[in-house]
């Protein structure tokens, strides 16, 4: 059997990237498998020295592209597509061009869901409505559908027509060991602190500012605390907006005075080193402001770490922390952030409950398990019924303006 990954790649610095190239990894371990092949996504006027697993690539605003790469997999030899989804990784209005590839694909195709465009209560915007009207057209069009918890099972059920074809398969977890914390810290430079820390690529949505507001609070409690906040800044942000985000954190900090309690680790760092920062980390948070997020890869590294977290209850958080194996703070709310610290940093007994707690549920979702779940149901899919599209039906279907 052999299986195309259609997704971002490293040494593009993205979260799909990362996912994706730590699914192939764990697949490729079973020697059962034909190593996998990938059609990589490039973003906006960027090129990446790929290795030689990327066999073609997606040039993100080119519609035609995105036919080219459908019609190289049609006539190769690949048995099943597999597609990871996120709405800004594709071209076109919030990401529609992948509709056209999805159309004009004849080969069977599994999509992992990394978000689902939930409707506000308050209302619903006309991005949010054109993302539903699309993710309704990639559920139709997939042989199956993997979302990674029980929520957007639910969700995509109940409000996407989702037919009975949804697979659950929890976001994979790499075994990161709990070494010696002390001397974890005294290797990073934080001998004697008390380590909160957040990772990944920053943007606004990641909600650093809260915890920033909420230091001077928690330092009162205990002033061995130190916030180190790993990533750098998102490089799409960064086209964009360049590091005004950054800045308007740094500008927060020296207001405060937080010069000697906050650390800025403004890199991608490399796993191993990533593994460190985490092993050494006390309390970990999750302040993300989006409360639709259904998958988290920093969230996942974390609990499998075994750390405390305090995190807002977007999906996945609620799904992994549930049962004692974590706190909730309210979204945009530091003093609920300061709340929960205190209770950790004033309960020792507490916080090691909840570390043990983490661990011991995240070893069910290590990569090889993850990764095996991935094959059967790879194998499954390759013997049903393939789907045959042909290039009139597609052409039919899209919209004129894009031909």
């Amino acid at each position: 059997m052999k299986v195309a990954y259609v997704s971002s790649f490293p040494p593009r610095k993205c979260g799909v990237a990362t996912f994706t190239e730590d699914l192939i990894k764990a697949i490729d371990r079973y020697e059962v498998q034909t190593p996998g092949v990938v059609v990589a996504v490039n973003d906006v006027e960027e090129t990446y020295n790929y290795d030689k697993r990327v066999k073609f690539q997606i040039e993100r605003n080119s519609l035609e592209s995105y036919l080219d790469s459908a019609s190289w997999i049609n006539n190769s030899d690949i048995d099943v597509v597999s597609l990871q989804h996120e709405f800004a990784l594709y071209g076109g209005r919030e990401g529609e061009y992948i509709i056209s590839f999805l159309k004009k694909l004849q080969k069977p195709i599994v999509i992992t869901l990394h978000s689902l465009p939930l409707a506000p209560k308050e209302g619903i915007s006309e991005r949010v409505a054109k993302k539903r009207e699309l993710l309704k057209e990639i559920v139709a069009l997939a042989d199956s559908i993997v979302v990674i918890g029980s929520n957007a099972f639910q969700v995509l059920k109940e409000e996407f027509n989702a037919r009975n074809n949804i697979c659950v398969i929890p976001h994979g977890c790499p075994d990161i060991p709990p070494n010696n914390r002390e001397e974890v810290k005294r290797s990073l430079g934080f001998e004697g602190k008390i380590i909160l820390s957040t990772f990944g690529l920053i943007n606004s949505h990641k909600g650093i500012e809260y915890v920033i507001n909420a230091l001077p609070s928690i330092i009162k409690q205990d002033p061995r605390v130190v916030y180190v906040l790993i990533g750098e800044t998102h490089p799409e942000i960064r086209k964009r907006d360049g590091e005004k985000y950054r800045s308007s954190l740094t500008t927060l900090v020296d207001n405060y005075g937080l010069r000697e309690h906050v650390a800025f680790e403004n890199r991608f760092l490399p796993k191993e080193e990533l593994f460190k920062y985490l092993q050494a980390t006390d309390i970990y948070v999750v302040p993300y402001t989006a409360k639709d997020q259904v998958s988290s890869g920093t969230l996942a590294y974390a609990f499998a770490a075994g750390k405390a977290i305090i995190s807002t209850p977007f999906p996945h958080a609620q799904e992994l922390l549930s049962n004692g194996r974590g706190l909730f703070c309210e979204f945009e709310n530091s003093d609920s952030i300061v709340e929960c610290a205190i209770t950790l940093l004033k309960d020792d007994k507490l916080r090691k409950n909840i570390e043990e707690k983490a661990y011991d549920h995240g070893r069910q979702f290590m990569w090889p398990a993850v990764a095996k779940k991935y094959i059967d149901l790879f194998k499954e899919v390759a013997v049903s019924e393939v789907r045959f599209r042909s290039y009139d039906r597609m052409r039919s279907l899209l919209p004129t303006a894009a031909l």
